[in-house]
């Protein structure tokens, strides 16, 4: 028998986890949640914060912050409250340092006819926000149009005379504004950005994207951002040699503020476990109307603490052995402030479960994912969502096709389709990066859409919101939820069963893989997978006794998948030079190297923009992917050869020169330390 078809045979043979209960979690929960949480109610809160541009620190971001407050209190959670951190342009939270607020009261692009006098308006902040970049300053210009092309390399400006002009271009306002504003004196930028790319990018000619400027620049500027078939019509004019006045008007600039996170608990019902804390965590910033980001995934958890805490007063629901957190930061800059600034909510919270985009209909073509935690971070906690995905996925199929299904999940104004979510590996681009980095470790889950053809666009809207979806989202983040927050010994054996089973499918997986690597490489992977499965066995510990018993059938498990896997590489040689050097975090700083509207690399690291590895594109994932690994890699232990056979082993080869190199600029930032 080889080796893969014994992988399946015991796959096969394997305990099902099918059943017409949720997996792992207990009946009497499963039902009253899925009778309780409202899709409707989800998408009601929704609608209130659209109405908001929510960017950090603003007023908008305050009034969107405050209805989620009221709302708590309105559902009787029994604590309820405000953290307000400063965010002035200087504080440091770990790699972050915070964005000052940032607030705008008017702002309008008009064209001019030839006499100078109002032809046609062409943004309005009264009527869509998002028309004027974040970060701009305060202006009054009359200038005329000059099209820079991407308006990124010097040659785009060859022979364009745009010194107090406004440039049109195709890039982001914050990758021109230096070479623009600040080397060629142009007064002002007009972009149409086709930002997030995806299949329908450049599709529809009618979407204003989100466009951002420097939030610490050496030339403040103001920038408007116009859909691509204004851009189009005004480049065929210039290109015959047309001139086109603008006037902009633009109020608006930074100036200190805060970081204001909502957050509320439901208490634990263990002593002993109830300061033990399981976090909710969305993102409450993005602009007017940000409907499926990230209006969706703050309702979504603003639903999940609505059923919790009516379900638990009414007594249809035991509260669980730990506490229940709820968090409404602004994106990935504000959970760096909350987990530095609040470092006790840290120490206490044993895994989050973040939602960023859950409520994407059939317009947004979105497909909504079940991600994993980084794998140099092995725990149950992702084989728990899986297995309540699954189920999920086949009773709403079941639903849709008209057969029984007791969980079909659907609101009485959504749609009746199956969910279909795919359970995927680590992506990164939210706040659950901030809780699985190395400085916390903490395993978070990751609930999302992508693609969505109308992220950051003005066509993310509710009306493209379905809350069948928004009340899947509820009951996975839910369920997963109560299963960790109430793990205890008792529970010990199941979740072990649950992650022996899909120990087997990632074996089959890995055997996969590794047929298409060279020698070195492939027994990289087989060294790699060990470590991981032997990881999984023991994050269990992190939440329920592991006891001798288990610990042996874990043991005879992983012998096992010793024998699938076969000739198990010999210990490396050891290393020599750079490749010999072991590194160990600094407990000083942390957090990410890429936080939000700052890179804390570049800023303490001259030649940041000449390292290799975050342009690197390996077989399953991208430079900024082998980065965010590589530094959670460091532990004190692994030389360098060994963190880029690990980080090959998750994304695919790598050369040995670009981690060292990246190691070496870590060091240089003082984000890690050589350990002698």
């Amino acid at each position: 028998m080889t080796a893969r078809i014994a992988v399946l045979a015991l796959v096969l043979a394997a305990p099902s986890l099918h059943a017409d209960e949720p997996p792992l979690l207990r009946p009497d929960v499963a039902r009253a949640l899925a009778s309780e949480l409202s899709g409707e109610s989800a998408k009601r809160n929704l609608e209130s914060l659209v109405g908001n541009h929510r960017m950090r620190g603003s007023r908008g971001f305050r009034a969107a912050a405050d209805h989620v407050a009221a709302q708590l209190r309105a559902y009787g959670l029994p604590q309820v409250d405000l953290i307000s951190l400063p965010a002035d342009g200087t504080q440091f939270y770990g790699t972050q340092k915070a964005r000052p607020a940032w607030d705008a009261e008017f702002a309008e692009l008009w064209e001019l006819d030839g006499e100078g006098r109002p032809k046609a308006r062409l943004a309005s902040w009264e009527s869509m926000p998002l028309t004027l970049a974040q970060d701009s300053a305060s202006a009054d210009v009359k200038a005329d149009l000059v099209d820079v092309g991407e308006g990124t390399r010097a040659g785009d400006y060859e022979g364009r005379d745009v010194r107090g002009k406004i440039v049109l271009t195709s890039s982001q306002p914050s990758a021109v504004e230096t070479l623009a504003v600040a080397t060629h004196g142009a007064a002002g930028i007009v972009s149409y950005a086709q930002n997030q790319r995806t299949a329908w990018w450049g599709e529809n000619e009618n979407l204003v994207r989100w466009g951002h400027l420097d939030s610490f620049p050496k030339t403040p500027t103001f920038a408007f951002m116009v859909t691509l078939k204004q851009a189009r019509a005004w480049k065929d004019r210039l290109a015959k040699g047309e001139r086109i006045p603008l006037h902009a008007v633009v109020k608006a600039g930074r100036h200190p503020g805060s970081y204001d996170i909502v957050t509320a608990v439901i208490p634990g019902d263990d002593a002993a476990r109830s300061r033990e804390e399981i976090v909710f965590s969305c993102h409450l910033d993005h602009p007017r109307p940000g409907a499926n980001d990230n209006a969706s995934g703050c309702a979504t958890i603003l639903e999940v603490a609505r059923a919790f805490a009516k379900l638990i007063r009414e007594g249809r629901v035991q509260a669980p052995a730990r506490t229940l957190r709820f968090v409404w930061p602004p994106e990935i800059e504000g959970t760096l402030a909350l987990l530095n600034g609040r470092p006790e909510i840290a120490a206490r919270t044993k895994a989050a479960i973040h939602l960023d985009m859950v409520g994407g209909g059939a317009e947004t073509r979105a497909v909504f994912h079940v991600t994993r935690g980084p794998a140099s971070l092995p725990s149950f906690v992702y084989d728990v969502s899986e297995a309540l995905a699954e189920f999920v996925n086949r009773e709403t199929d079941a639903f849709a096709a008209g057969r029984r299904a007791d969980y079909p999940l659907v609101a009485r104004e959504g749609g009746k389709e199956g969910l279909a979510a795919q359970v995927s590996e680590l992506s990164l681009g939210s706040d659950h990066q901030v809780y699985s980095d190395s400085s916390w470790g903490i395993p978070a889950l990751y609930f999302n859409d992508w693609p969505d053809r109308y992220i950051h666009t003005n066509f993310d809207t509710s009306a493209n919101i379905d809350p069948t979806k928004l009340q899947r989202a509820a009951f996975l983040a839910a369920a997963s939820g109560y299963v960790l927050a109430d793990a205890g010994p008792a529970h010990a054996d199941a979740l072990w069963e649950n992650v022996r089973a899909r120990s087997l499918r990632r074996a089959a997986t890995m055997l996969e893989r590794r047929a298409g690597l060279s020698a070195a490489d492939a027994a990289a992977l087989v060294r790699f997978q060990r470590w991981y499965e032997r990881g999984m066995v023991d994050s269990l510990a992190r939440f329920v006794p592991v006891t001798t018993a288990l610990r042996a059938q874990a043991d005879a498990h992983l012998a096992l998948l010793d024998r699938l896997w076969g000739n198990v590489p010999a210990p490396l040689p050891a290393a020599v030079g750079p490749a010999a050097l072991v590194y160990a975090r600094n407990g000083n700083v942390k957090g990410t190297v890429s936080a939000f509207g700052y890179e804390y690399l570049d800023d303490h690291y001259p030649k940041a923009s000449e390292l290799k590895l975050p342009a690197f594109a390996g077989r399953r994932g991208g430079g900024g992917d082998y980065a965010y690994e590589v530094l959670n890699l460091v532990d004190g232990r692994r030389t360098a050869a060994e963190i880029r056979d690990a980080v090959s082993a998750i994304y695919g080869p790598v050369p040995l020169e670009h981690v060292t190199e990246y190691l070496q600029a870590l060091a240089a930032a003082r984000l890690v330390e050589e350990k002698r």
